[in-house]
């Protein structure tokens, strides 16, 4: 699989560094005044300063599941070991915008999912499949 790369904005880059770094586990790697790329599971993630981010995650939510999930969003899907490890230890540090738990029950594609925001308001999902080959099933 390849990594992927995206680019989000920031409000406070010290703030970023220390809740990608210290609440989820990533590395740093280039960075400047205004931008720092993270290493999170392999993948980049580029965050850019911005003093004012100009929308307002309640209102862009869609249903799915019977949760309003925030979009957008992006995140990592882990093996269902890790997705609980990374639920452990991070239940005291973050707000939850969803709480972890398990959607599709008992379907193709059952997983567990979790939501929170990093500290501009950058929501984040990570998530796990009881079965990582239906991935992609409906």
């Amino acid at each position: 699989m390849q990594p992927f790369h995206l680019a989000i904005r920031v409000t406070d880059i010290k703030k970023t560094k220390d809740f990608y770094v210290n609440t989820l586990g990533c590395t740093i790697g280039r960075e400047a005044k205004k931008w720092v790329d993270f290493n999170m599971m392999g993948h980049q993630v580029s965050c850019h300063l911005f003093e004012e981010l100009a929308t307002n995650i309640d209102d862009c939510k869609n249903p799915v599941d019977g949760k309003k999930v925030p979009v957008p969003h992006f995140g990592v899907i882990l093996t269902w070991e890790q997705w609980h490890d990374l639920a452990e230890r991070i239940k005291d540090k973050v707000d939850f915008i969803i709480e972890p738990y398990t959607r599709f029950r008992g379907q193709a594609g059952e997983q567990g999912t979790m939501f929170f925001a990093d500290p501009s308001g950058n929501v984040l999902e990570f998530k796990c499949f009881k079965d990582m080959n239906l991935i992609f099933e409906a």
